[in-house]
């Protein structure tokens, strides 16, 4: 037999969910055949099979959530022997003081307890069977074993058991005995159900954003430098630019795109900001990958531009409407969202005017661009209407100065503010 485990599909992948199977048990499956669609941390990914056979058994149902190098499914030759196998695994020699599961939600249960074979149910007065997470849990929570009834084979306690009982009757030490009948107090009524609320389940992306943000805060000493940026000329350059583009046959490039190619002209002339903290080492990266954030339904993905450097704006117009499409679909490969040396976030199409941008490990910088705005400026003496753009540059200062910073925006703004050199 053969079985399939949840695969590590991204490089911050911890833990996957069954979103669809695309196998059901009794089919015969070749190799290299789409058996899943696995929901991870930054897209909806296929899994495909390593091995030729029929599908035996789904251990794992849609739309639960295991941890990677979890059996999720056995591949055999159709005799029905394998998925036997499978449902008796054998049994730890110890329990563990801390079980790998303590965190998994109730639901993954048949994930993290592979059920083992049929069993006869325990017998009056006997210890009752419980697998040793189930034992480990109960007494985490104070639930007292003999009063458990079990649901898993044979009359097996499983985590989830524990669980019910523990919300049923929730105890931080073993209950006392009962008091005489008259003594007994009146039975608690269930908590009222809250109707103005929902509870929704973080999804897999919105879990791993929460996570890494955090932990980017707290890590990484942010400082900030925005800088107003006059771009009424660069909004005349594009409808040009679009022109010429139209005219050839091109496609149309966005404010944004312009955006995106005046950084990575400024990354290159200033490396010193293209670089990661290290713990005690810089990391300098000699090529220029740019992530630009992209709203989705579940939260926010980063579809990375490698090279952008190296690229025309037109290149980089048509390849990042194309990422941002499929990321939007969650059809991005994890090697698309990854790898970035520097990132940009654009809510300027909300007609949000400034904002500062958590960064994006481990990146040491990311780039907030507002919308542009018209604004009275003094002009030779005169008041005038202008475009002003304004961008917040949020930086690691264990791996950016200041200056190194403010050299940076300094750069930027003159490309915007004369923007032939852009595509120069």
């Amino acid at each position: 037999m053969t079985e399939i485990q949840m695969p590590r599909l991204s490089d911050t992948m911890e833990e996957g969910v069954i979103a669809s199977w695309k196998k059901q048990v009794g089919e015969s499956i070749e190799r290299g055949e789409v058996v899943a669609e696995i929901e991870t941390d930054k897209a909806i990914m296929e899994l495909e099979a390593f091995d030729a056979g029929v599908l035996e058994k789904l251990l794992v149902e849609e739309g639960r959530t295991v941890p990677i190098g979890t059996p999720i499914a056995v591949v055999g030759d159709g005799s029905g022997a394998a998925a036997e196998a499978a449902s008796a695994p054998a049994q730890p020699a110890s329990e563990p003081a801390e079980p790998a599961a303590a965190e998994t939600a109730p639901a993954e249960t048949a994930a993290a307890e592979p059920a083992p074979a049929e069993q006869p149910a325990p017998a009056t007065g006997s210890k009752p069977k419980a697998s040793p997470l189930a034992k480990a849990v109960a007494k985490e929570r104070g639930v007292d074993l003999s009063a458990v009834t079990g649901t898993g084979p044979g009359g097996r306690i499983i985590r989830a058991d524990i669980e019910a009982a523990a919300s049923a009757a929730p105890a931080s030490a073993p209950a006392p005995a009962p008091a005489p009948a008259a003594e007994q107090p009146a039975a608690q009524p269930a908590p009222a159900v809250d109707e103005d609320v929902e509870e929704v389940p973080l999804s897999n992306v919105r879990k791993v954003t929460a996570r890494r943000l955090t932990e980017s805060k707290q890590q990484a000493p942010h400082f900030y430098l925005t800088s107003a940026i006059d771009v009424t000329e660069l909004m005349s350059f594009r409808a040009n630019l679009n022109d010429r583009l139209q005219a050839a046959g091109g496609p149309k490039v966005s404010l944004n795109d312009l955006v995106v190619k005046a950084v990575a002209t400024a990354l290159r002339a200033n490396p010193a900001v293209n670089v990661s903290f290290g713990g005690d080492k810089l990391v300098k990266h000699k090529r220029v990958h740019l992530g630009v954030a992209v709203a989705i339904e579940d939260g926010l993905v980063v579809p990375v531009l490698k090279d952008a450097d190296r690229k025309s704006v037109s290149e980089l117009a048509t390849e990042g409407r194309e990422k941002a499409g499929r990321a939007r679909e969650g059809k991005l490969k994890p090697d698309e969202m990854s790898g970035g040396t520097f990132t940009i976030s654009n809510l300027g199409m909300f007609g949000i005017e400034q904002f500062s941008a958590v960064i994006n490990p481990p990146e040491a910088a990311i780039l907030a661009v507002g919308a542009a705005k018209d604004e009275l400026q003094l002009v030779d003496g005169e008041v005038v209407a202008r475009k002003i753009l304004r961008v917040t540059l949020s930086a690691d200062h264990r791996a950016i100065d200041g200056a190194v910073g403010a050299a940076f925006l300094q750069q930027f703004t003159s490309l915007l503010e004369d923007p032939i050199r852009i595509i120069a």
